[in-house]
């Protein structure tokens, strides 16, 4: 039994060592990339609800970025409390912001795509950049450095939004790794031609492509995936392009309670259940290939099978694993989580069982 057991464990090191060179090293060992501005008319749009306290700090930022055509479309969803009032305030104070208030619609009440879709329609430029309230960027050349890589052909740009960083956290280290992880593997799909989500932290495509697809109406249904199923569904080979220059970056405060973050990584699983097959699969065998991986070694070292083969294999998994992550990392300015890598790898694997079991037997909350 233990030799079918150490043969399943060379076959699944393969599998990874496949995804970690063979299409993850297609962004980890990728060139810097080169920005030249190209002053394209530029909406940004950010869509809030009740975010009060972070539209306050973050919406300046936008508003006075270093670029020539910009606006920026500010979507009260409904609030609550006194977003509407701040975003008023901003209206009159910056000529470049314009507000779309949206009233609670009882066939769409709660669904952020709707709310979504009215600020699209009201925006006036033909290239689209979109964040989240409680984002902000990391330049004043944020919509410059996105914008850049729009061409003829590439009229999606997927960005890199990141997580601010807090010291002595293990909880924030397991946060920034799985962000540093996910955008390693949309990155490097979407360079190898097979695009299939980006983050609405840090997102840009031409208007043309929401309606090309008629916008989010084929998954307006499900409450999240105004970024992921829409990109899933309207990105290709040829119409999508990455940008990783730091100047590109968007950050936004990270949770500070496990609970929390386990609350927000359930939606984006769930979420994920709706792509296409392919997408699907893959990043169902990247999974699995970690999971069997540990459990495999654990079994064999316990039994001390061929031990001396199991860590020579262990140790070039690691090495492998590490350097392309450290990669990454390093183009993405997270080059502290690949010290702790082996630890938080552990623990992202941990809590996505969790989660995995939690979301058969509840369905997560979303956007209210």
């Amino acid at each position: 039994m233990l030799i079918y057991i150490f043969y399943f464990f060379i076959a699944i090191v393969v599998v990874q060592l496949f995804y970690y060179l063979g299409v993850f090293g297609k962004f980890a060992f990728a060139k810097p990339q080169h920005v030249k501005p190209k002053n394209l008319p530029v909406s940004v749009i950010v869509c809030a609800k009740n975010e009060e306290e972070n539209v306050k700090k973050y919406i300046p930022l936008l508003a006075q970025q270093d670029y020539p055509d910009f606006e920026v479309v500010l979507i009260d969803d409904a609030s609550s409390d006194e977003t509407l009032e701040v975003f008023e305030e901003f209206e009159k104070e910056f000529s470049n912001i314009r507000l779309v208030k949206v009233e609670n619609n009882e066939a769409f009440w709660g669904n952020k795509k709707y709310a979504l879709t009215l600020g699209i329609k009201a925006a006036k430029k033909d290239y689209l950049l979109f964040t989240d309230a409680d984002c902000f960027p990391n330049s004043k050349d944020w919509i410059s450095s996105m914008s850049s890589h729009f061409t003829m052909n590439k009229t999606i740009v997927l960005g890199y939004g990141g997580y601010e960083k807090v010291e002595r956290s293990f909880l924030n280290k397991i946060i920034r790794f799985e962000t540093v992880l996910t955008a390693m593997q949309y990155f490097s799909w979407a360079k190898m031609g097979l695009p299939y989500m980006g983050v609405g932290r840090n997102l840009a495509y031409k208007k043309e492509e929401f309606f090309n697809v008629n916008g989010f109406i084929d998954h307006i249904q499900i409450r999240s995936g105004d970024d992921d199923l829409f990109i899933n569904q309207a990105a290709n080979k040829t119409n999508t392009t990455i940008s990783y220059t730091p100047e590109s970056f968007t950050y936004s405060r990270p949770k500070t309670t496990y609970k929390e973050w386990f609350t927000q990584k359930r939606r984006h699983v769930s979420t994920a259940e709706h792509y296409k097959f392919f997408d699907k699969m893959q990043l169902g065998l990247f999974f699995l290939s970690q999971l069997f991986f540990f459990l495999s070694v654990i079994i064999l070292l316990a039994f001390q099978f061929q031990w001396i083969a199991v860590l020579a294999i262990l140790a070039t998994r690691y090495t492998v694993v590490w350097t392309v992550i450290g990669f990454s990392a390093g183009k993405l300015k997270e080059k502290d989580i690949k010290i702790w890598f082996p630890v938080v790898e552990i623990a992202l694997i941990l809590t996505q069982i969790n989660i995995f079991i939690t979301n058969i037997f509840s369905k997560p909350v979303y956007w209210k």
